[in-house]
């Protein structure tokens, strides 16, 4: 991932020094296992839990001659050991430790991102609260509709974002797993016992059943899992961009001292935050097709999904860490424009409880179809001649015959279209 949306957890996580961590992590339990069914001496397993230790730049120049990273690991840790080096990968085989190591590392991942979930989601809590009650436009089709507030947008998003943490949850317990099982999954030159101790240790998941490496649907879960959560975000900065735009500008993206929106215009002021983040997204659908084809591997394993997850998998985890984060910073910082969002609620001329009027028709008796071809004209004659809606309804002889002036009045009335936030917000579980 290139530095620009990196972050430092995350290049630690998967930073070389932190693989080859793993991997020795995975090796000394796997001998504390075998140390605990009496194989290895407690003299051998203590010398290589003091001593063992690892050389990058000797693990690159082995590898360059073996041509098999694992190989030239396991020989450069050898090299710090004395005779008890011969226990190191002992009755393992390379995806025993890369897998195990790498669900290690995801586990890691995970709680990077569980973070930045939880910390967006009690940002988008605390925006929905405050502007709960903050009236605005709803529109449909990017046409107004009918009123409603801004809170309620936030709450939208506040309950995706809450199925995405749950879909998160699950896809990542899928991969924080571990198998210990060998060649091709059978526990030949292994006892089951090395796998349960070492998954016990490292706070893994023994996967139930493997082959050489374990089952790569439940990384396509994962990284599937992780591109919709990328996806929700792009959801949510579509709507800043759209709010943003000069005809609407409902909201902003804080504009900072010193910040430059344009080389040429001095007055542009772009929501480039909420664009990089719709930008990331696609990038993060991407890699879902890589994901979904290393689900296909021949008999008990080939390599072909290898090379793949090395980018893939530090990537997804990489991007959205970074997208979850500026995101995070975009919305708690946030400009919101309450007074421009009631005016442009009067830019239709009031056109906007139309439905409003039409019902009140009904419920006088009138048919619907009636009521509709009642109202419809007088929206026309509004909107062509840019004329109150209103107005036209006081005047009309039909309507007035059925609705009283204080019908009317109520009929033009948002607070009337704003009667059940408080109960769309208890189901979404947003009490104050």
């Amino acid at each position: 991932m290139i530095e620009r949306y990196t972050r430092a957890p995350m290049k630690q996580i998967w930073s070389m020094q932190n693989q080859y961590q793993s991997w020795l992590d995975v090796e000394i339990a796997i001998d504390e296992a075998w140390n605990k069914l009496g194989l290895i001496p407690d003299a051998d397993l203590a010398a290589i839990q003091q001593k063992a230790k690892f050389d990058p730049d000797e693990i690159a120049r082995l590898e360059a001659i073996t041509h098999h990273d694992v190989v030239a690991f396991t020989r450069d840790v050898s090299e710090s050991l004395g005779p008890e080096k011969r226990w190191i990968h002992y009755g393992v085989t390379s995806t025993d430790v890369v897998d195990t190591a790498q669900g290690l590392r995801l586990k890691e991942a995970d709680a990077v991102l569980r973070e930045d979930l939880n910390t967006l989601l009690a940002t988008i809590k605390a925006q929905a609260l405050k502007y709960k009650n903050t009236v605005m436009m709803g529109r449909t089709h990017g046409v107004q509709a009918e009123p409603t507030t801004f809170g309620l947008k936030l709450a939208r998003w506040y309950s995706e974002l809450k199925r995405d943490i749950d879909r998160f949850n699950h896809s990542a317990a899928g991969v924080e797993a571990g198998k210990i099982s060998g060649a091709v999954g059978t526990f030949a030159n292994i006892d089951p016992a090395v796998e349960e101790y070492v998954c016990h240790k490292l706070g893994l998941r023994a996967q139930e059943i493997a082959s050489q490496v374990l089952p790569r649907d439940l990384h396509a879960e994962y990284l599937a899992t992780l591109a919709l959560i990328a996806t929700s975000l792009e959801n949510f900065a579509t709507e800043i961009r759209s709010l943003q735009r000069s005809e609407i500008h409902e909201v902003e993206e804080h504009f900072n001292a010193g910040q430059k929106g344009s080389s040429a215009m001095p007055h542009k002021r772009n929501p480039i935050g909420s664009e990089n983040i719709c930008g990331l997204a696609r990038t993060m659908r991407g890699l879902i097709t890589p994901a979904y084809e290393n689900v296909t591997l021949w008999h008990e394993r080939d390599i072909s999904h290898s090379s793949a997850e090395r980018i893939i998998l530090p990537e997804s985890t990489t991007l959205l860490d970074y997208m979850l984060h500026r995101f995070n910073n975009i919305l708690k910082n946030l400009d919101v424009f309450p007074d421009r969002m009631k005016a442009n609620m009067n830019i239709t001329h009031g056109l906007i409880y139309s439905q409003r009027v039409m019902l009140k028709l009904i419920n006088t008796g009138l048919s619907r179809e009636a009521a509709y071809d009642l109202v419809q004209p007088l929206t026309a004659q509004s909107w062509e001649q840019q004329t109150s809606f209103k107005q036209l309804v006081e005047a009309s002889p039909e309507i007035t015959a059925r609705l009283s002036p204080a019908d009317i009045e109520d009929a033009f009335d948002y607070h009337y279209h704003l009667r059940h936030v408080d109960d769309i917000y208890r189901r979404v579980g947003l009490e104050e």
